[in-house]
C-alpha cells in the first residue's frame, strides 16, 4: 500500500482526521519515517489499530510477534539487511511456503526478493513496523558473552594487560572472543550492560573483593565479583579504551569510549576514574543514541504541563530552566526541546560539560575548564555568533547566571539547568547567586523540575490491596481514597523479578505568571511561591507521582522511594478530582486463525 493510499483509506474510514494525516505527512517528510510510524507517534492511531486495519484491507492475518520465538534456521533464510530494508521478518515454514511478517503486505518488491532469495512461496502476515524492528533486534542480536564462560579455565597468575597499537575510535566487539581474557571480560561487562538496559556501570575495588554493579531503572544491583587480583588489569584496560593515562593513579580522570555494535549502531560511554583507598573506582555512563527519546509527547508529560512547556520554549526570548538531581533526565528534556526548535531558520548553540549526544544542526561546544573555556566564556562568545537559541549545560555561579539573564533580556531564548529540589526553590537559588529579583522576574519564562520513577512491568502487573492509612500518609485526600486502585509487578523473566521495567518522568512545570512575579518582587519566600503555584493548578512532583499511581503506571512504594517533596491532601484534591482512574491491565489481542504448520519449528 502506498503511503498516500494508506492515509486516504484511514481518513475515509474515519480512523484519523485530515488534520492528523497532514501533520503525520509533515513529520514523515521531515524525519524520513513511514506514515504509519508517524501517525502512531502523534497518537492519532495505535500500531495495533494500523495492523488490524491492514489485515482487514488485504484479508491477511495479523500477528503479535512478541508471542513467537522464531527458529534460527528460519532466520538464516533471509539476511538482516534485506529484512531491515523491507521491514519484514520470516516467522515460520509451512510446506513449500514461507510465512513472512510484513509492515506493508502490498510490497510486491519485498515478496519478489524473498521468493528469489529463498525459493519458497511467500505467505504474508501483517504486523506493526515497530514490532518487526523489535523482533529483528532480538533475533539477530549477538550471543551474550557471559562472565562464567570467560573465566572458565583462566589462570589468574598469567594476567597480562594488552595495549592496542591501533588506537581507532571504534572498538569492534564482534572480535571480542579472539582477545585476551581481561580484554574479553571488559567487553563482556560493557556489552551485558547494554543488554540489561543499564544506565551506569560501577567497577569498585575493596580490600578483599572487586565488585561490578549496574544501575538499571535507577537502582544499582550487583552483576559480578571478578577476582580481586584483576582490579588493576580491568582498570588499565578501561583506561586504555577511554584514552586515559594508565600511569596516573593518584588523580581523577575523565574520558570516553565509543563502541561499534554492528548494524550501524554505536554506543558511547562517559568514563570517570577516581582513586579510592583500595584502588581506582571507575564509573561508566551509557549514552545510547538509539534510545534517546526526542519526542516530547512520549516523555511522560500530562497534557497541560506539556502545553505550558511548549509555549515557554516557543517564546522569542526569555529563559526556561530545568531542575533536578544528576540522572533525573534533564539532558533528555533539553535535547527534546532543542529538537522541537531546531530548523534551518534558527541558530542554536549549546555549551555542555560533557556533550552527551551529537545533534545534527546544533552547534555544540565542549567545556574545558583547564584552558579557561567555561560556561561564562562560551556564553560571551555565543552572543557574538548571532544566536537565536542558547543552551547552557548548567548555571553554577553568578557570572554564568548574569550573562544568561542578559541574553534572555536581549532577544534570545536561553535553556539551562540548575540543581534544586523543586521548581519554587529555583527562584531562591538564583537570588542566592546574586541575581536581582527584578531580573529574575523579567527573564524567566518557566521552571520545570523533574524526577524519574520506575514503571510497573506490564508482563507481570497485578492489582494489590491498599491500606487506607498508607494512602493518607503519602498524600491522598480522604475523599479520593475509594477511587485509588494500586498495582505492582509480581516479578517475571522480562523484569528480572524486580516488578519494574523502564522509567517514567515526573514533572513539576511552573510557568512564571504575573502573580508569581509579584511575590518574588515583594521578597516572598519559597513556601509562598509554592503555595501560589499550587493555587494556580500546577501539580507538584509528589502530586505527579500519585497521579501515575492512579493511572497504574508506577507503585506507591516507588513514589515514596523517589525523593519528592510532599503536598498537602487539601492541595492535591482538586488536581486529582475527575482525572483518569487506574487503567486495566487486560490487553486485547486480535483473534487470528493460524494456517496449518504456522507454529512449526
Amino acid at each position: 500500500m502506498s503511503r498516500n493510499r494508506l492515509g486516504e483509506l484511514l481518513v475515509r474510514e474515519k480512523r484519523i482526521s485530515l488534520e492528523q494525516l497532514r501533520e503525520a505527512q509533515k513529520q514523515q517528510k521531515d524525519d524520513n519515517i513511514s506514515l504509519g510510524y508517524a501517525l502512531a507517534r502523534l497518537g492519532a492511531i495505535s500500531d495495533q489499530e494500523i495492523t488490524d486495519f491492514l489485515s482487514e484491507q488485504y484479508r491477511v492475518q495479523a500477528i503479535d510477534l512478541s508471542e513467537y520465538e522464531i527458529d534460527r534456521d528460519i532466520l538464516k533464510l533471509i539476511s538482516p539487511q534485506v529484512c531491515e530494508r523491507h521491514k519484514i521478518i520470516p516467522v515460520s515454514r509451512a510446506g513449500s511456503s514461507l510465512i513472512v511478517a510484513m509492515a506493508d503486505p502490498s510490497n510486491l518488491n519485498a515478496i519478489d526478493d524473498v521468493k528469489f532469495l529463498t525459493g519458497y512461496n511467500v505467505e504474508p502476515v501483517v504486523s506493526s513496523e515497530s514490532a518487526i524492528l523489535a523482533a529483528l533486534e532480538k533475533a539477530y542480536a549477538q550471543p551474550e558473552i557471559s562472565y562464567e564462560d570467560i573465566m572458565e579455565g583462566f589462570d589468574e597468575s598469567e594476567i597480562e594487560v594488552a595495549i592496542d597499537e591501533d588506537d581507532a575510535d571504534l572498538l569492534d566487539l564482534e572480535r571480542a572472543s579472539e582477545d585476551a581474557p581481561v580484554i574479553r571480560l571488559c567487553n563482556a561487562i560493557l556489552l551485558n550492560a547494554i543488554k540489561q538496559g543499564a544506565s551506569d556501570i560501577h567497577v569498585e575495588p575493596y580490600e578483599r573483593i572487586l565488585r561490578v554493579r549496574y544501575r538499571v531503572d535507577g537502582v544499582l544491583h550487583e552483576e559480578m565479583t571478578p577476582p580481586i587480583k584483576l582490579k588493576n588489569a580491568i582498570a588499565s584496560r578501561l583506561k586504555i579504551m577511554s584514552s586515559l593515562d594508565i600511569a596516573e593513579r593518584r588523580l581523577p580522570q575523565d574520558g570516553r569510549i565509543k563502541l561499534k555494535l554492528g548494524k550501524g549502531r554505536e554506543m558511547d560511554y562517559r568514563v570517570s576514574s577516581v582513586p579510592t583507598l583500595w584502588g581506582e573506582k571507575i564509573v561508566l555512563r551509557l549514552l545510547d543514541k538509539s534510545n534517546l527519546q526526542l519526542d516530547m509527547t512520549k516523555l511522560g508529560f500530562e497534557q497541560k504541563p506539556l502545553s505550558d512547556f511548549r509555549d515557554a520554549i516557543h517564546q522569542p526570548y526569555g529563559m526556561v530552566l530545568v531542575t533536578g538531581p544528576t540522572g533525573s533526565g534533564k539532558t533528555t528534556t533539553l535535547y527534546s526541546a532543542m529538537s522541537d526548535l531546531n530548523d534551518v531558520e534558527t541558530n542554536v548553540s549549546t555549551a555542555e560539560d560533557p556533550i552527551e549526544f551529537n545533534l545534527m544542526g546544533i552547534n555544540q561546544v565542549q567545556m574545558h575548564e583547564d584552558i579557561g573555556l567555561n560556561f561564562a566564556a562560551s556564553l560571551r562568545s555565543f552572543l557574538r555568533q548571532d544566536p537565536d537559541i542558547i543552551m547552557v549545560g548548567e548555571i553554577r555561579d553568578f557570572e554564568t547566571a548574569e550573562i544568561a539573564v542578559k541574553a534572555a533580556l536581549t532577544g534570545h531564548l536561553v535553556l539551562s539547568t540548575l540543581h534544586t529540589n523543586d521548581a519554587p526553590s529555583t527562584v531562591t537559588r538564583l537570588l542566592n547567586m546574586g541575581v536581582e529579583p527584578f531580573l529574575v522576574t523579567a527573564s524567566v519564562n518557566l521552571v520545570l523540575a523533574q524526577r524519574l520513577a520506575r514503571k510497573i512491568c506490564e508482563e507481570c502487573k497485578v492489582q494489590v490491596p491498599t491500606d487506607e492509612q498508607v494512602l493518607l500518609d503519602v498524600g491522598y485526600p480522604e475523599a479520593e481514597i475509594p477511587n485509588v486502585v494500586a498495582y505492582r509487578g509480581s516479578g517475571c523473566k522480562v523484569c528480572n523479578d524486580t516488578g519494574y521495567k523502564g522509567r517514567i518522568a515526573l514533572y513539576e512545570v511552573m510557568p512564571f505568571t504575573e502573580r508569581l512575579r509579584e511575590i518574588v518582587l515583594q521578597g516572598g519566600s519559597t513556601a509562598e511561591v509554592k503555595d501560589e503555584m499550587i493555587r494556580e493548578g500546577v501539580s507538584t512532583l509528589r502530586m505527579a507521582g500519585l497521579q501515575k499511581v492512579i493511572q497504574g503506571v508506577t507503585t506507591i512504594d516507588e513514589v515514596v522511594r523517589v525523593p519528592l517533596q510532599t503536598a498537602s491532601p487539601a492541595a492535591l484534591a482538586p488536581l486529582l478530582a475527575g482525572r483518569e482512574r487506574a487503567v486495566s491491565t487486560n490487553r486485547c489481542q486480535p483473534s487470528i486463525r493460524q494456517p496449518e504448520g504456522f507454529g512449526d519449528r
